[in-house]
């Protein structure tokens, strides 16, 4: 007869259960995962899949229950960790947001917003645009499942049950996260640079010719020279995305060794 202790269940549900809260908190927080176009079933099942794949090759976990006051405050904190985790590649496509939001203030398109399902929020056209964009360049260089790789290395560096993560790990995303700006303003300098000339040359063209309505004429050409900047841009907006995403990459794992406490630079 086949007997199975308290001990031995506990240990089986730590081994599924522990993971499963970080992946759960990686799909909750990380780029097209956490898309409100995917339904929960969906994720509910790819994060089951996800940890029944790399379970298996785990370290071995501390004997606590899931189920007492230990084994609790285990499964927040690698909920947490997963956020951090996600969240630091989020960051990235918050900044080419921001990019599209200047772009479109710039071009006279700010007003031109629309809500937004996927994000439950209203965004400007431009920025959607540029949302997608990345979105499929991120898919066609197989982001997704460079994220789901540092994930499974994730349990390499911060073990389960290793200790609490570390303050310079939350350190590591915040100085990260300051980012978005810088990233948002490079990705759209250009543009802003070409329609700042634009803007430039039509206020001397108002001057010279005061009878000339601005309103008529500035908008349709401000518009058309943005549209203009972006057709010529876009060729160049691949190898930039490829840099921001490695970048990405590069502080996920820099904040996973930051809050484990081992040395390693910062984004």
């Amino acid at each position: 007869m086949i007997s199975v202790t308290d001990a031995q269940l506990d240990g089986w549900l730590a081994a599924f259960l522990f993971p499963l809260a970080r992946i759960f908190g990686l799909l909750a927080a990380a780029p097209l995962f956490n898309n409100a176009a995917i339904p929960m079933r969906v994720k509910l099942v790819a994060g089951l899949a996800i940890t029944f794949a790399i379970a298996p090759t785990l370290p071995t976990f501390p004997p606590v229950a899931p189920a007492s006051w230990a084994g609790l405050a285990i499964l927040a904190q690698q909920g947490l960790i997963g956020i951090a985790l996600g969240f630091t590649m989020r960051l990235v496509f918050a900044g080419i947001d921001l990019a599209g939001e200047l772009i479109g203030l710039q071009m006279g398109l700010g007003f031109a917003v629309f809500y937004d399902p996927l994000n439950a929020a209203q965004l400007p056209i431009v920025a959607e645009l540029a949302g997608l964009i990345a979105l499929l360049i991120f898919l066609a260089l197989n982001g997704h499942l460079m994220t789901l790789a540092l994930l499974a290395e994730s349990f390499t560096v911060l073990p389960v049950g290793s200790g609490a993560f570390k303050a310079a790990g939350w350190e590591t995303l915040l100085r990260w996260g300051a980012r978005i700006f810088s990233i948002g303003v490079l990705l759209a300098l250009p543009l802003i640079g070409a329609l700042l000339i634009a803007n430039i040359a039509l206020g001397v063209l108002t001057k010279v010719a005061p009878q000339l309505n601005l309103f008529a004429v500035g908008f349709p050409l401000t518009l058309m020279a943005g549209f203009v900047m972006l057709a010529l841009t876009l060729p160049y907006f691949a190898p930039v995305m490829e840099s921001l995403f490695e970048q990405g990459y590069e502080a996920i794992s820099a904040v996973m060794h930051a809050g484990a406490g081992s040395p390693q630079a910062g984004p």
